[in-house]
């Protein structure tokens, strides 16, 4: 539209008018160009927050206009009142008040979505009222809705008070107020709970009140109740709605009300009124029963949803009332119903998977008892959780393959997240029943699979499988006396359905560490590894499994190694599995090959390599394109993968310091290690492969993966590659410059720069890369993020590893710490994390790079919170004993108090004030003369660092942080006081949360 189009482009406020707010909505609303709806929209934000809002929106109320034009007018109401509150004067407020009470009463027979968004206004100004200037707020609006006159008939006055009771307490929940406010304004809101109860239990037990009015009674309880109203006071209501549960038209809210009023924190502590609701749920499980038969799973839902609330809410509450255990029992045997309704989930019931977090909730409170308590109600439970067991396991088992092949893929996709859930549980509850849990799974399985007699489903085999799988996977079972009975049962199931053929392969991988405690074992589960293998319906489970158990039991396979090698070697050519699981697949041969004699690693590498570095060598030859581009990045994926896991020498798995290289704790033999054998030998053919590819980042990022994985489980048995390597990478970067290539010598730095014969080496790599790195800042980074990222990576490690890089003429540290300013600019979060880690990897030794950095350029918030660790570790503690930083300080401390104060004022995020302020902290501790004149002399110009704090609260703040030489804690809540005074900030609901 033309006219909304000129208002959105020249938002002058005369043009906030009548006229343009009707013609911006009907744009809004009905033009089908979607880049003037959006001019349209963003017109009427300006507009509702404008001052001229005050005139239009009582007009736009107009009995005579749309709802739509009418919505925007009560919209409009509601932002004015509950966002510019202190606009409004004081003298206006009865006016408003009554204004809104006539527009609410005009309203109560037009439109709901009109009439809800008026209540809201009014509430928004009972809120920031209540209680001084309008002490009985609650009181007043039952007195004028229950006057006859306005010509509105009583059913609808009704339905609007009850309107504006719902809304009152959720605009308070959603309110602005500061936090103080908020305090006094619920305390109100409390005491006006004795005017609201009377009204809605007198609607809720008349019997001529029609079903809309007993609805909306139920939804003003529920919204009532989240503001902490004692259960006791709410007794009766909450007794009224479940007297009107059997109404299908109330059921919904009723539940509602229900479920909210007793999971309020405070109301456990009525004991007596909670042990009155136990009899009440309980009388529930008639109408279960029938909705269970009726299929009514809305009805189950709702009545389990108060069943599990009351007894997840207040089970230690129940189980400490002794004299009362049977009735909490019958209550958690209703909850045991509903975990274990008839039907399939997801398709026939939604409602058994509400019931799991309880059951954690009543084992954590049991277990949390004392000894001698303790053992008084797992006498009771334990039997409980067995059934349990039972019923979980029942819920777990798969539908008829008629009927699962019949699914959408949503269901079985929240079936199979429903298994998960009762995975976890029998994981959890395996802390409760221990040993025995897994005894039990163990004799139902085996009668099962013994009694030759009974016949059974394979859902059923599965089902107690799945149990053994779920325990397993997180629990050390080594000591258990039932696990080599299952590995002897295993064999003898009838794998005939894929689901159960999976759980059998995820069950023997979660025993992978049993078997290598038992490697005789090993017999008997790893043919059916090795078979489904060739099953493309169960590459996930096989191929993890196989990699389990060649991670676990490697030095117990060499027996084995031949045949494992043979039959992944058949897969990979067949191509049966995914890429991902090909993958893996190369990650378990690594682990298994790692295990044997080295000549018989090299035999088998050879066999196994070979036709990839073939077919690498024919794709190197041809032209590039998308086709062989996949297959090259397949190829040298399964190289990388292979060498990942491919380790001939044990390393120390305790070792903790992830800082550091692993170590490796029994040498590797002697000769070269098999992975340099094979890479020296392919090397060539990955420059071919690179000279042609070179532009392509996916390439060179699965190149630079072969070497960087290498690097990583090699270690120091990389070394006689280290030189070659170093060269390709700077022909490589210095070619075409890519992040993976940083990552690689960011790699080679960490193990080989504090070497002696490979820092030369090393050394002119780094020199290299940063040298080419510059050349890109220079020209503009910002479009590689990632090179910046990798690149302030690289500089951080070597200032970790080998501070002597920097100490090089060739080197221009300067420049580097300039790029990282600019790198601290960028939106890229990661990047700014890299290079926050560089400048916190500064040594004393580069400290004054830093300053320099400080004086040449604004110091910008990023740059502050990645100086805030070399200051305080670094510079300002020597100050006292070493002259040339002392001279540093001395000269250049302004500065730094100066960009101090800039971000304190709101030049940087509030997320930083606590860097600020250990900043000034260590100012103070090690510098304080120096630091009080520089508070003074940068305080001291008007508006800085802010136009909204006064001299005298400039002064304060200086007092206050000098005063704090010890205190830490203090200095920091000093600091946020004053940047919430820069930011006009202070009493507001932002300071609340901050």
């Amino acid at each position: 539209m033309e006219t909304t189009a000129r208002i959105a482009a020249t938002p002058d406020a005369l043009d906030f008018t009548v006229e343009n707010v009707e013609k911006a909505l009907h744009q809004l609303y009905y033009d089908p160009n979607i880049e003037n709806k959006n001019l349209a929209q963003k017109w009427l934000m300006q507009a509702q927050v404008s001052p001229q809002a005050w005139q239009f929106c009582w007009a736009l109320l107009s009995p005579d206009k749309v709802p739509e034009i009418q919505y925007f007018g009560a919209s409009a109401l509601h932002t004015k009142i509950s966002r510019y509150w202190s606009d409004i004067p004081t003298d206006q407020y009865e006016s408003l008040k009554s204004q809104l009470f006539s527009q609410i009463a005009c309203f109560s027979s037009g439109s709901k979505m009109v009439l809800t968004r008026l209540c809201v206004a009014l509430a928004s100004l009972a809120l920031n009222t209540m209680p001084e200037a309008w002490p009985g707020a609650v009181a007043e609006m039952v007195r004028v809705f229950q006057e006859e006159g306005g010509g509105v008939d009583g059913r609808a006055r009704c339905l609007a008070l009850l309107e504006l009771l719902t809304v009152l307490p959720e605009e308070f929940q959603t309110s602005r107020l500061p936090q103080y406010r908020k305090g006094q304004v619920r305390g109100a809101l409390g005491r006006e709970w004795g005017s609201v109860c009377p009204l809605l239990q007198q609607l809720l037990r008349r019997t001529d009140s029609p079903g809309a009015v007993k609805a909306r009674v139920l939804r003003c309880l529920s919204s009532w109740v989240l503001l902490d109203v004692p259960l006791s006071e709410s007794e009766g209501l909450v007794h009224d709605c479940f007297s009107a549960l059997p109404d299908p038209e109330l059921f919904d809210t009723a539940v509602e009300a229900i479920v909210n009023a007793i999971s309020q924190p405070d109301s456990q502590r009525y004991v007596n009124t909670l042990l009155k609701l136990v009899p009440q749920v309980l009388a529930l499980q008639e109408q279960l029963r029938e909705a269970v038969q009726n299929g009514d799973m809305e009805t189950c839902h709702g009545i389990c949803r108060i069943a599990v609330t009351l007894g997840e809410n207040h089970s230690r509450t129940l189980l400490e009332q002794v004299d009362h255990w049977q009735s909490f029992l019958a209550l958690v045997n209703m909850i045991m119903f509903c975990t274990g309704i008839p039907g399939h989930y997801p398709v026939n019931e939604t409602t058994s998977s509400l019931t799991l977090t309880f059951w954690y909730t009543l084992q954590d409170e049991i277990m949390s008892f004392e000894s001698d308590k303790q053992a008084v109600y797992l006498q009771v439970y334990r039997p409980v959780y067995f059934q349990l067991v039972d019923v979980l396991l029942h819920k777990a088992q798969f539908p008829s393959d008629q009927e699962y092949a019949s699914w959408s893929s949503d269901e079985k996709e929240q079936f199979r997240i429903y298994r998960v859930d009762i995975s976890d549980t029998l994981m959890y509850v395996y802390e409760m029943l221990g040993a025995e849990l897994l005894s039990n799974l163990y004799d139902k399985l085996g009668r099962l699979l013994t009694n030759a007699e009974q016949p059974t489903s394979w859902q059923h085999t599965e089902a107690l499988l799945y149990g053994f799988q779920s325990i397993a996977e997180t629990i050390d079972v080594n000591y258990s006396d039932v696990i080599p009975g299952l590995i002897g049962l295993i064999p003898r199931i009838n794998i005939n359905n894929v689901q159960l053929a999976d759980t059998v392969m995820f069950t023997i991988g979660a025993l992978a560490e049993w078997l290598a405690d038992h490697p005789v074992m090993l017999s008997s589960v790893l043919p059916l590894v090795l078979q489904a293998l060739g099953n493309p319906d169960l590459s996930v489970s096989s191929v993890s499994t196989l990699k389990k158990i060649c991670r676990e039991c490697k030095y117990d396979l060499p027996p084995y190694a031949t045949n494992i090698v043979a039959v992944s070697q058949e897969v990979l050519i067949k191509q049966i599995h995914k890429t991902s699981q090909c993958m893996w697949l190369m990650q378990a041969l690594g682990f298994l090959l790692s295990a044997l004699p080295v000549e018989d690693i090299l035999r088998n590498l050879h066999s196994l390599i070979t036709p990839y570095i073939q077919q690498l060598e024919k794709l190197a030859d041809e032209t590039p394109n998308p086709s062989n581009k996949l297959a090259i990045i397949h190829i040298l994926g399964l190289l990388s993968n292979l060498f990942t896991t491919l380790d001939i020498s044990k390393q120390d798995d305790e070792s903790a310091d992830s800082s550091a290289p692993p170590v490796k704790t029994a040498p590797p033999p002697p000769g070269p290690n098999p992975v340099v054998v094979v890479l020296q030998q392919v090397f060539a053919l990955i420059q071919t492969v690179l000279s042609k590819w070179l532009n392509d980042s996916q390439v060179v990022e699965a190149v630079c993966a072969i070497f960087e994985k290498s690097v990583k489980t090699l270690l120091h048995d990389f070394a006689p590659m280290v030189s070659q390597l170093s060269e390709m990478l700077g022909q490589m970067y210095g070619t075409i410059p890519q992040a993976s290539a940083l990552d690689l010598t960011r790699q080679m730095v960490h193990i080989f720069a504090s070497e002696t014969d490979h820092f030369p080496p090393i050394k002119a790599l780094f020199e290299l890369v940063t040298s080419v790195t510059l050349s890109i800042f220079q020209q503009g980074p910002r479009d590689h993020p990632d090179i910046v990222d990798s690149f302030m990576q690289l500089q951080a490690q070597a200032l970790k590893r080998k501070p002597d890089l920097f100490l090089s003429e060739s080197l221009d540290v300067k420049a580097v710490f300039h790029c990282g300013v600019l790198s601290l600019k960028f939106p890229e979060a990661p990047t700014v994390k890299s290079t926050c880690l560089f400048f916190v990897s500064t040594h004393t030794h580069t400290a004054e790079t830093v300053l320099e950095c400080v004086q040449m350029s604004p110091l910008s918030s990023y740059l502050m919170i990645a100086c805030v660790s070399l200051l305080q570790t670094e510079l300002l503690p020597h100050c006292s004993d070493v002259p040339p930083l002392a001279r540093v300080v001395q000269e250049d401390g302004k500065l730094l108090v100066q960009a101090v104060l800039e971000g304190i004022g709101g030049g940087a995020s509030r997320s930083l004030m606590d860097q600020f302020a250990e900043v000034l902290f260590c100012l103070n501790k090690h510098c304080f003369s120096l630091l009080t004149v520089w508070l003074k002399e940068a305080l001291q110009p008007p508006g800085f660092p802010s136009s909204r704090v006064t001299a005298e609260q400039k002064d304060n703040f200086s007092q206050q942080i000098l005063r704090e030489r010890v205190n830490k804690r203090r200095v920091k809540d000093i600091v946020k006081e004053f940047t919430l005074l820069c930011r006009g900030l202070h009493g507001t609901e932002y300071a609340a949360e901050y």
